[in-house]
C-alpha cells in the first residue's frame, strides 16, 4: 500500500500547537506523507507558546517539506490531487466559519475548498472557545456536509469555559483512517 498523503493545515489556536506537532510526528513515524500548510497568522505571529519562525522550522524539519502559506501554493491541491485527505488541526472557530460559509481567503480555507471540489475528505480537529456558542451553528452545518469529518471533541474546561470545544488530538490518526473510508468516527462528542 502506498503512503497516505495528508495535507495538514494549522490555524491560529496557538495553545494547541504542541499537541498538534506531536501528532504530525506520529503521522510521519507511521509512514504518512505530510504536506504542511499554515495560515498567515499561524506562520507569522509570535506568542507565549513560541516564536513563529521556530515553529515553522520545526514542522518543516519533521515533514521534510516547505510549509505552504500562500493562496497560489494551495489552490492546486484539489485539481492536482496532491493529497488524499486534508486535515485542519487545530481548526479555529474562525476557519470553521469560513469553510462552512464558502469563504476561502486564507491558505488553509482555500486548501480545504480546493480539496473538497474534487470530492475528497476534509478532517477538522476543532479548537475553539465558542464551539457551544457562536460556532455551534457551523459545527451543525458541517456535520451535515458531504466529505467533512470531525476528530471527536470534548469540552476542555466546562466550568470556566463552558462553550469551549477541543478535539481529542490523540484520535487524529484513527479519524484519518475512518474519513478516508468515508466514515465519521463515533462518538463525535466525548
Amino acid at each position: 500500500m502506498s503512503k497516505i498523503r495528508v495535507g495538514f493545515g494549522l490555524c491560529g489556536s496557538f495553545c494547541n500547537f504542541s499537541q498538534v506537532i506531536e501528532q504530525i510526528i506520529l503521522l510521519v513515524e507511521n509512514k504518512y506523507e505530510v504536506l504542511p500548510i499554515m495560515s498567515k497568522n499561524a506562520s507569522s505571529i509570535n506568542t507565549r507558546f513560541g516564536k513563529a519562525k521556530d515553529i515553522v522550522q520545526k514542522i518543516e524539519r519533521i515533514t521534510s517539506k516547505k510549509i505552504l502559506s500562500r493562496l497560489t501554493e494551495v489552490e492546486p491541491i484539489g485539481p492536482k490531487r496532491m493529497v488524499d485527505i486534508m486535515v485542519i488541526a487545530p481548526c479555529t472557530g474562525n476557519t470553521l466559519s469560513k469553510i462552512s460559509n464558502g469563504i476561502s481567503n486564507t491558505s488553509v480555507s482555500l486548501a480545504a475548498k480546493s480539496h473538497l471540489r474534487v470530492g475528497r475528505p476534509v478532517l477538522i480537529a476543532l479548537a475553539t472557545n465558542d464551539g457551544l456558542g457562536a460556532s455551534g451553528q457551523n459545527i451543525g452545518k458541517m456535520l451535515n456536509t458531504k466529505n467533512i469529518y470531525f476528530v471527536p471533541m470534548h469540552q476542555d474546561d466546562p466550568t470556566d469555559k463552558p462553550n469551549s470545544l477541543v478535539a481529542r488530538f490523540g484520535l487524529l490518526e484513527a479519524s484519518i483512517k475512518s474519513a478516508i473510508r468515508g466514515k465519521q468516527i463515533q462518538p463525535v462528542f466525548t
